[in-house]
Parts: structure tokens; sequence; C-alpha cells
């Protein structure tokens, strides 16, 4: 339930930014799969007006076909692909990209009525007109990655994959954030600053996780050593540090970008359970200790999608299922903080 501590226009306003998370999120679940039909680099031009309206007639398809022959995929992966078969892997893209326009309007237009109507409070006009200038921003960001792999390489660059995936959680993050505010003011019970502090620290391993995961997605990684818990026998795999300079098997390297995912999340298994011990200890609201339970009840479902995507040799449906955990998990991790912040 909404605190009483909120005036009555926080609980509309709170509502729609949750809805637009939840538009933000499938687009993050959208994303994945996009990439995982290999649909992304079908669209080789960045409208955001005019490409809302997909091809209509069979001349506007044979042009965008046409487009499409172009490019390094079609040439080296994709050649003599028939016009069917485009229009597959065309319209997951391009319902990737409309999905984006219609987070735009689902922002917009509510933020026009609500500052016309006064219900805005003055301090959150500014957060808002940031988060919908973020957006254009992660816009530009997909539209620069997909040109990464138009030039010379068939497959976008996976800094870029990485940098767009963030940058949507990290908005996500900020919007959702925003509306628990609304929702639920500060407690009046003081929580110990060891454990904000220890939250913060879930909060960040996890998304750190997420950044490695698109690593993962952007070498496809996820296709070899797929086997669990050793990674072809081995707990440290051949080859870890076979590039040079050595940093780039950081993000590169096949072996070490999965190695790096799977130690993450074998640090999640230590921490998550240690931050649920040390909550357990402390005097904490039934919301938070709700909170606290879930985040880690989460953390067995989703280390077991991870496992069954892997052992499976990621069919879309249980990667996608695992990119959609990891920001369930993400979303109580920053639950559980915002229900520990100090006493107003």
């Amino acid at each position: 339930m909404m605190s009483a501590a909120s005036t009555s226009h926080d609980k509309p306003i709170a509502i729609w930014l949750l809805t637009c998370c939840a538009f933000i999120f499938a687009m993050v679940v959208l994303g994945g799969v996009t990439r995982l039909t290999h649909s992304g680099l079908s669209i080789v031009e960045w409208d955001p007006i005019v490409g809302a309206i997909p091809p209509l007639t069979q001349t506007q398809w044979e042009e965008t076909f046409d487009q499409y022959k172009q490019t390094p995929e079609y040439r080296d992966i994709n050649a003599g692909m028939s016009l069917p078969a485009f229009k597959g892997i065309f319209y997951v893209e391009w319902a990737h990209r409309l999905l984006g326009r219609l987070i735009g309007v689902v922002f917009l237009l509510p933020f026009l009525y609500f500052l016309v109507r006064r219900q805005l409070k003055r301090a959150l006009v500014p957060k808002l007109v940031t988060m919908f200038v973020l957006g254009g921003l992660q816009g530009a960001l997909g539209w620069y990655m997909v040109k990464s792999g138009l030039i010379d390489i068939p497959r976008v660059s996976p800094y870029r994959l990485t940098a767009h995936l963030g940058f949507a959680v990290l908005i996500y993050a900020y919007i959702f954030w925003t509306a628990l505010g609304l929702l639920y003011p500060r407690e009046s019970l003081p929580t110990p600053r060891e454990l904000r502090r220890f939250g913060t620290a879930v909060a960040a391993l996890i998304f750190l996780m997420m950044l490695s995961g698109g690593f993962v997605a952007g070498n496809k990684a996820g296709l070899a050593f797929n086997t669990f818990p050793l990674m072809n026998g081995r707990f440290f795999p051949a080859g870890m540090y076979a590039m040079q300079p050595w940093w780039t098997n950081l993000f590169e390297n096949i072996a070490t970008v999965q190695f790096n995912h799977r130690l993450i999340a074998y640090l999640l298994c230590l921490v998550i359970p240690a931050f649920w011990l040390t909550a357990m200890r402390s005097a904490l609201p039934a919301r938070t200790r709700r909170g606290v339970h879930l985040l880690l009840g989460w953390l067995a479902v989703q280390v077991t999608l991870g496992i069954t995507t892997l052992l499976f040799v990621v069919p879309v449906p249980l990667a996608a299922a695992h990119q959609a955990g990891a920001l369930v998990l993400f979303s109580i991790a920053l639950f559980v903080r915002h229900a520990l912040r100090a006493r107003a």
C-alpha cells in the first residue's frame, strides 16, 4: 500500500512510471530475442519517423531486401536467403524498434498531461526531462551499435552491444527508483548503514553480472563450453589468456568471457545468502523482509535458468527467460535497497 505521506497525485504518477518500466523490461527482452534470432542487422537505416511503417508493397519489400543484400551479414552468412525468410528477421527487428518508439509515446503523452494539470512536483520535473533525454540517447546508441555490424564484420561490436544493454538497464533503474520514491517515502524505522551499503553492493554486483552477460551475448560465448560445473572438464578453461594485449581477453575471448560470467554468478551465490543472513538479524519492516526473502528465492530461479540455458546450448526461449530473470533479480535488489533508505 502507498504510504500516507505520499500526496494524492503521487500514486498515478508512480503507476505511469512503473508502466514505462514494464515497457522497457519488454524492450530489453525483445532486444535479446532480436540478437538470438540474428535479426538485428536486417534494417540498415535509422529513420525514427518514417521507419515506423514497414514495407507495404512487393516493390518496397524488394528494395528493402536489396539494401540488406549489401551488408556483410548477407554476403558472408545469409547469401541466397529468400524474401520470406528475410521478412521473418525483418519483423523481429522492426518490432523491437517499434516498441522503442512506443515507449517514447507512453512516456511523453502522460508527462505532458501531468505537467499541464500541474500534478507534478517541481523537484520531479527535471528528473522526468532527464528520463526522456536518456531515452532518446538510448535510441541513438542502438543505431550506433547496429552500424558496427554493417561495415566489415557481420555482427555488432560486443562493446557497443553491452553499452546498449547497460544503458537500458540504467534508465530502467532510474525510472524504477523514482517510482518507488513516490510510492514509498522513507521508512520511520532506521536501518543500519552497513546493511544499506551491503544492499548497494548486491545491486551493483547484479548489474555487473548483466554487463558480463552482454559480452557473453556479443561474443556468442554461450555456444561454447556447454558443460557444468566445469568448462569442458576444467575449472579454468584452456586458452583463457591467449589473446594480446591481455586485457582484450576480458571482453573478446570466448573462454574468458564465459568464465567471468560464471565467476560473478558464483559470487552472487555467496553474497546474496550472506546479505539475507545479515538482514534477518536486523529489525526491518515486513515489506523489506519480504523483499529480501524474494531476492534469495529468485537467485535460485536465475541460476537454474542460466545453467539450463547453457546446457541446452542457448535455445531462444530459455535464453530470453534468463535475460528477463536477470532484470527481475536486479529489480528486486533495487526494491530492497530502496526500502533500506535512512530515516528522513
